[in-house]
């Protein structure tokens, strides 16, 4: 049976192995490709996946400036608990059917 320290060192023969291999494949690979680029008149362009969904991305284009809210003042006031309501979105509860009793005098 191996020691830990013996299976240490075969690991580390094992990845230098590895390393070394991998390059040699590669280079091979890099070199296949290489000769099939200039066989065929290929360039990196034509490789290169293109882009397809989606807008097509800005380029050089400043993003415009976000639009600050306005805040538009109260319209109808509930007078027991004073809340507020501006007659946009979604009507309170507290407004009832009859919204002419909540209205806020116009100054």
């Amino acid at each position: 049976m191996a020691t830990y320290k013996q299976l240490l060192a075969e690991k580390e023969k094992l990845e230098a192995q590895l390393v070394e291999v991998r390059e040699a494949e590669i280079a091979g690979v890099i070199e296949q490709i290489q000769s099939l680029m200039s066989q065929y008149e290929l360039t990196v362009d034509d490789i290169a996946p293109k882009r397809r969904r989606g807008r097509p991305a800005a380029v050089g284009k400043a993003k415009a400036p976000a639009k600050e809210k306005v805040s538009l003042p109260p319209k109808y006031q509930d007078p027991k608990t004073g809340a507020t309501w501006t007659g946009r979105g979604r009507a309170p509860a507290w407004l009832g059917k009859n919204r002419d009793k909540f209205l806020i005098a116009e100054a």
